[in-house]
């Protein structure tokens, strides 16, 4: 079948688009998980340094000063990443790219086996071609209202 869609996409528009739409929305969401989960490891990281930092016993010297100066870093650093993570949005952008990304690809199999609504049409090209621009415009009309928002 992947023999199938390659050959079909050398000659076919319509499949080109659809396997560069398939390959932007597999590549960003994944860039997007990624994103949210490094920056949710380091902030559990800094978040578990804290009390570890904080129940070490220091006198009152240079070392102390540091370690309250690390804590007080590390506490704003928590700050920060969570908000990186609240206005980027990356976990909730990761999960929409991935479903559009898995949609068009259930698209494309319907549309080679000639299976479901592609099966019933004198001109399957045509309803994937509009099935096709038809989910990505809705992804991105969701994503211009979500900026707009911000």
């Amino acid at each position: 079948m992947a023999t199938q869609a390659r050959n079909a996409s050398e000659s076919d528009p319509i499949m080109e688009r659809l396997e560069d739409q398939i390959s932007w929305y597999d590549r960003k969401s994944l860039m997007n998980q990624r994103t949210y989960k490094r920056v949710k490891v380091l902030e559990i990281f800094a978040a578990g340094a804290i009390p570890i930092l904080a129940s070490l016993r220091f006198s009152y010297s240079a070392t102390s000063v540091f370690s309250g100066i690390l804590i007080s870093i590390l506490g704003v650093l928590i700050l920060v990443l969570e908000f990186l993570l609240l206005i980027n949005k990356y976990q909730e952008t990761w999960t929409k790219y991935r479903s559009t990304c898995e949609t068009l690809k259930h698209e494309k199999f319907l549309y080679l086996a000639k299976a479901g609504p592609y099966g019933l049409v004198d001109r399957p090209e045509s309803l994937l071609a509009e099935r096709i621009e038809s989910l990505v415009s809705q992804e991105h009309a969701k994503w211009a209202s979500e900026r707009q928002q911000k």
